[in-house]
Order: C-alpha cells, then structure tokens, then sequence
C-alpha cells in the first residue's frame, strides 16, 4: 500500500540523485518561494520597499527608485495615449541607458511584448527583427533612426519613437556631451514622422484610463534573439517568470548580496546576460545599476574604481581587455564580492590570469565561472562562492536541474561520462516565437514529467553535482573520423606563456573532410615571426594529440567578435572559406 509517507520518501530519493551535491557545499538553498506577478510588478515592490535608494547612475547622474517608478508608469500612460495594446510587440533598439530601462518594465506594465534588439543592427537585420517579432512600435537612438526609418515602409510599423542620450544627463555632463558627442549626430528635421523622447512621454497627460494591464507571470514578456551565427536568429519567448525567477536565483546564490549594492553593467540590454543579470536582477532585488551605455576597456575600468562597483559580470574577452588597461594598475579592488564570467568559455589559463590580477589587487574574490543560454535568459548554473573545481562552470541554480544525455536521446549517461547537457527549471523559455518545429525540437519532456532545454552544448558532471563545458557539439571539428573540440585546443594555446588569446576552427579539406587551424593573439612584445611559430608548434606537438594538431597558426592582432563580445569563431570560418573557395568544402554541422 502506498502512503503520503512513501511517496514523500520517494521524492526526497529522487531529489538526492538528481542533486547529488544536496547539502554538501555551504549552505545554499535548493529551492525558493517565487514571486508571482510580472516583472515590472517586481520592480515596483522594490521601488515602494525602497524609494530614495539609487536605482542607476548613468554617466555621473543618479536616479532613485521613486524618480524610477515615476518615470515608468508616465512612459506606460503615454504607450497607451499611441495606441500600444495587451500583447503587442515593442521593439527596444537602445544601448545601456535610462530610457531603455523606462521603456522596458512600462512595455511589461501595459501588457505588451519588448522585441531587444542590437541598436548597430544593419538595415536588412532591423526589417528582420521588426516583421519577425510584428513590432507595432520601435524605439532607438537619434543616431540610429535612418535605419529604421528606411525600412519602415515594409513593417507594419506605426510609432517610432527617438531617445538621446543628452536628455538623460546631468546639466554638465550635458554641455560636454554636445561639445564632443553630441555635435556628430545629425540633427532629425522637425517634420520627420517620429516622437521625440520628451515630447513622447508629455502625451501621458492625454492617458484617462487605466493603463495597467494585468498580466500573468507565465505570460509572454520579452523576445530575445538566439542562434544567430547561421541562418535567421530565433525568436526566444520568455516569461515574466523566467526573468523574475532568476534574478531571485542570482541573489540566492550569492549570500555576500546586500540592499544597495552596485552592479557594473556593461553588458547590452538586447542579451539576457545584460538585460536579466546586469539590470532586472538588480533592480528587482534593492540593488544599483552601473549603466555603461558604450563599452571601452579604459570606460569600463574607471567605472569600477570610481563607483566601486561591488559586482561584475562580463565575457572572457571583456576581461583579457580589461588586464591590459594601465588604468588598473594600482586600483585597490578590495569593494568586489562577485566577479562572474559567462556566454562564452573561459581557459583555465585565463582563469589563473584573472585570480592573479584580482588578488594583487586586494579583491577578497576570485572569478566564478557561469553557463546559460538565451533559452534561459541566460544564467542557471554557477559556480559557489566556497568550492571551485578546476575546469568547471559550476552547479545549478536552485530548482534548476541539470543532467548529461547522450546527443539527441533522454538516456542519462553516468558521471564523468560527455554527452550533452540537458536544463529544466523556472527560467526555460516558453519556446521560438512561431517556430513550432524548432521549439519542438528544443524542448522536450521526459518521463520524470520536467520540461527540458537541449542546449547542444557538450559536458560532464561528477558525483558532487558540478558540470564541466566541453565545447559546443555544433563547434565539433570531424578530421579523418577524429572528432576535435576547439575549446580543449585553446586552453591548451592560452597555457602558454606568449599567448593571450587563441580561437580554434575547422578547415574544409578534400581528404580529411575538415582540418585544424588555429588564430592566436600574442602577448604585447612577442614578434609574430616563423621562430615564434615554430615554438607554439613544437608545444603543440607535445601536448596535442597528432590527429587533433593544427596544420598551421595564423597570428592575428585581435580577434573578431560578436556583438556581446565572443570571440566571433564564424567569421574566422568564412574567411578561410573564402580563401579556399567552396568547392572541396565538406559540409558543417
């Protein structure tokens, strides 16, 4: 006969498989009580909790929280005075700035959809991303609206509506900005069919309804942008309580976290590393945003320093940058409690580099490696404050799980096994945005009754619960029936001493139907002669397996990168296929 007290025994038995780590590292906790309604609701609580603390500093000027809210609800009464509507999609194509964060939770308070989009987008991109998401309304910078008004006529746009970036600074800062910035921008003609900014938010006054829309938290809210290295990028559908589970999950992990804390975002608002680590998480849990509208390695270190900024979060591109800047040099970074590196793979080599910077420098934290995907806002597994294995990205947030399958297939592979891994929790996304197939093939329940992301990333997990990253499956590089991951290649390049940066490709060939090269940026002061390349070699030789060496290193003052800063790996791929032309090329994955 089974009873309340068995079936209860059962699950705490599952529990402790599918964590195996439970209670073995600290005393974080596994699960938390979610809050239920929509983002902005979210924001707003905090606002009321705490009203004259700072919300963000843009530039030098400092909102609070009232000042916040109070900019939110007259920016929702004016999106309903022009027509936007329960559902309706809303692009947002704005850098990290103040009105891109009234005009994110006051689209979520009206019950509309913000499409984030990249402001640099091309023409072509921005047509894309405005038919794909039915974008009724669009909101970019002075200096971008050309583009959008080009392809407006083939949109079903109705508003567009203009931000810039001097009527969110103080007097001052103003002035100087006009002086320098300001005056390269072309000034918009008076009877150019857009809203300006000030005079957008002036129509609330004609709002004498309630604009407030009631949403639920598993409601659509955000559309952020996936898979864009091939072929059109994918809609991701995320919910007010995937962002809202998540920054509750940031704090939770993160027992140093207190009221007011200040986090350095400079990562962009159209990325979920941005937009849900660096902004919601913090102003949804008392804390202060840094908004760092332009990144520069030199801006984004006297940031730091001068804000003290006590979190940060970047990809390892921001950081390799952020070692080089003289700035840096005798900054006392003892105010850090968190420094996070995630949307791309971190080298071990890379990792020694950063703790070593950090603790000459007084920072009582080292680096605590992250993984996500956009299916997940981003964030779901992170490494703990008090155990770092070598190599690993961590464990999963609380009620996230994590397992390793063999590719393609819900069989669970045992520890230490690779396969691919496999997430299920509160911020997996509701699916592609009208792309059945796609979402079908993502996500995908099990027998144990969980929704899970097939993230088509490679990895292992031993018996204390934490994952190892291997690669990317579709990054794999098939050389005469080998396969090759890169990744394990470029940890190995960044080992060495004259190396500060590598990126590993596969290369079409007739015979092995794909070969190894490799692109590395060298330390400032290494000459990129034959001698330097016949030394990286003959460390190759000795520490790389002969089917997986590379047939040639082609050094490169920088590497190209994506718009959030990875290392731009297809790039590289098309250069090299342009080279060698398409006609011995095998086809990649």
């Amino acid at each position: 006969m089974i009873t309340e007290n068995t079936l209860e025994e059962e699950e705490q038995e599952q529990q402790q498989v599918r964590m195996p780590w439970k209670n073995s590292v600290g005393d974080l906790p596994l699960t938390l009580d979610y809050f239920s309604g929509t983002m902005a609701e979210m924001v707003e609580k905090s606002a009321e909790e705490m009203p004259d603390s700072t919300a963000y500093i843009f530039m030098g000027k400092k909102t609070s929280r009232r000042q916040m809210w109070q900019e939110i609800e007259k920016c929702a009464k004016a999106l309903r005075t022009i027509g936007v509507r329960e559902g309706d999609r809303v692009t947002i194509a704005l850098p990290n700035c103040p009105q891109a964060v009234t005009m994110f939770y006051a689209v979520n308070l009206v019950g509309a959809v913000a499409n984030m989009i990249h402001p640099l987008s091309s023409e072509s991109e921005i047509e894309f991303y405005l038919n794909r998401s039915e974008s009724v309304t669009a909101i970019t910078l002075d200096q971008f609206y050309g583009k959008f008004q080009k392809v407006r006529k083939d949109t079903k746009l109705v508003n567009i509506i203009i931000a810039r970036v001097k009527d969110a600074l103080s007097r001052p800062i103003r002035a100087g900005y006009m002086l320098t910035e300001g005056r390269k921008i072309e000034k918009i003609p008076a009877d150019e069919p857009a809203i300006m900014w000030n005079d957008f938010l002036n129509l609330s006054r004609y709002c004498f309804y309630n604009y407030r829309v009631e949403r639920k938290d598993d409601d659509p809210a955000v559309i952020l942008y996936s898979g864009g290295t091939t072929g059109k990028p994918k809609g991701v559908v995320l919910t007010n309580r995937n962002f809202n589970a998540m920054a509750q999950q940031i704090r939770a992990t993160n027992p140093m976290y207190r009221d007011g804390d200040r986090m350095l975002a400079a990562m962009p608002v159209f990325h979920g590393f941005g937009l849900g680590v660096c902004v919601h998480a913090m102003l949804a849990q008392n804390g202060c945003c840094i908004l760092v509208p332009r990144f520069t390695p030199k801006s984004y270190a006297g940031d730091l320093v001068k804000y003290r900024c006590n979190f940060v979060a970047g990809v390892p591109t921001l950081y390799e940058a952020m070692l080089q800047v003289p700035g840096l040099k005798d900054a006392d970074l003892s105010f850090l409690k968190g420094v996070y590196s995630g949307g791309d793979s971190l080298s071990v080599e890379l990792k020694k580099k950063l703790d070593r910077f950090l603790y000459d420098h007084n920072s009582p934290v080292q680096v605590r490696e992250g993984y996500g995907m956009t299916e997940t806002v981003t964030a779901c597994c992170l490494t703990p404050p008090d155990k770092h294995k070598e190599g690993s990205i961590g464990l999963p947030f609380p009620d996230t799980y994590i397992k390793i399958v063999a590719p393609g297939t819900d069989e669970e592979l045992p520890y230490g096994e690779e396969g691919e891994i496999l997430l299920s929790g509160p911020s997996v996304m509701a699916g592609y945005l009208d792309e059945p197939e796609e979402t079908a093939d993502t996500l995908r329940r099990h027998g144990d009754g969980l929704l899970w992301v097939y993230s088509g990333d490679l990895g292992t997990m031993d018996e204390e619960g934490f994952v190892f990253f291997r690669g990317r499956a579709k990054r794999m590089i098939v050389t005469s029936g080998y396969n090759v991951y890169p990744a394990q290649i470029e940890n190995i390049l960044d080992a060495h001493e004259l190396v500060r940066m590598s990126c590993v490709i596969g290369v079409p060939d007739s015979y092995k139907m794909q070969k190894v090269k490799a692109f590395v940026c060298l330390k400032p002061g290494v000459p990129a002669d034959a001698e330097t390349r016949e030394t990286l070699m003959q460390y190759c030789r000795r520490n790389i397996a002969k089917y997986a060496m590379p047939y040639d290193i082609e050094f490169r003052e920088d590497m190209p990168t994506t718009l959030v800063g990875k290392v731009a790996y297809r790039i590289l791929e098309e250069e090299e296929l342009a080279k060698t032309g398409t006609d011995d090329a095998a086809p990649q994955e």
